[in-house]
C-alpha cells in the first residue's frame, strides 16, 4: 500500500492512497480529505492514515453510522477501564445513545441532535418503563461518555474534523447539602442498632467515614 499527498486549491490537502483490491487484484486509488495546514502536516497525516488502514482500525467516515462507531469505540475502551465501568458504558451507549442517534451517519451528527437527545432524556428517558425523565447527573454521565467517544473519532481515528459534542452545555447537577450527625445523634444511632447485625457496619461508618461500598467490601 502506497500513498502521497496532493493539494487541491489553496490549503486543501488530500491523501491519495493506492491499494490493491483483495478480490480482483486490481489497483484502486482513493482520495482522503486531511485537516493539515501544510505539506509537512499532510504527509504526517497520510502516514498515520496508511498505518490505520494496515492495522485494521480505519473506518470510512461516509459509511459509518453512530451505532457502528460507538460499538467500535466500546471495544476500543474495553481494555482502558475496569469491567464495571465498561459495563456501565455499554448500558449507556446501547440504552440511551444508540436509540436516539444510532442511525445517524457520524459525519452528519450535529450538536442540535445531541442537545435534543439530552432534552428528551431529561423529560422521559427512563428505561425501566416508569414515567419521568433521567436526573441531570445521569444525563451528564451520558454527555461525558459521548464526548469522550467522539474525541477519539477526531484525534485518533480522524473520522471527524471536530467534536459535535464540544459546544453542548451539559445539564447542571445540583448537589444536595449533606448534614452530618452530631455527637449526641451518633450515640443515639449506635444505641438503636446495637442489638442488630448492622451494628458493626454502622459503627464503622460513624467512626471512620467509610462509604457503604467500602464497608461492604471489607473481609
Amino acid at each position: 500500500m502506497k500513498g502521497h499527498v496532493r493539494e487541491r486549491g489553496k490549503g486543501n490537502w488530500y491523501a491519495v492512497i493506492d491499494a490493491r483490491d483483495p478480490k480482483t487484484g486490481k489497483r484502486k486509488r482513493k482520495w482522503h480529505s486531511l485537516k493539515a495546514k501544510g505539506k509537512r502536516e499532510a504527509q504526517m497525516e497520510c502516514a498515520a492514515l496508511i498505518s490505520s488502514i494496515k492495522g485494521g482500525t480505519y473506518l470510512e467516515p461516509i459509511k459509518v453510522t453512530v451505532a457502528e462507531y460507538m460499538e467500535r469505540w466500546l471495544e476500543h475502551a474495553r481494555s482502558q477501564v475496569s469491567p464495571k465501568t465498561f459495563e456501565r458504558y455499554c448500558g449507556v451507549v446501547r440504552g440511551n445513545i444508540l436509540p436516539a442517534l444510532g442511525a445517524v451517519p457520524i459525519t452528519k451528527l450535529q450538536p442540535a441532535q445531541i442537545s435534543e437527545m439530552y432534552a428528551k432524556a431529561l423529560h422521559g428517558g427512563r428505561r425501566d418503563g416508569k414515567s419521568g425523565g433521567l436526573s441531570p447527573a445521569s444525563v451528564l454521565y451520558i454527555h461525558r461518555i459521548l464526548k469522550a467517544a467522539l474525541a477519539v473519532a477526531v484525534s485518533e481515528w480522524r473520522l471527524l474534523p471536530w467534536n459535535p459534542a464540544d459546544p453542548i452545555k451539559a445539564p447542571k447537577v445540583r448537589r444536595k447539602a449533606v448534614r452530618a450527625l452530631n455527637a449526641a445523634e451518633s450515640a443515639a444511632l449506635l444505641e438503636a442498632v446495637r442489638p442488630y447485625r448492622l451494628f458493626i457496619p454502622v459503627l464503622l461508618a460513624v467512626t471512620s467515614g467509610l462509604r457503604r461500598g467500602e464497608i461492604c467490601s471489607l473481609r
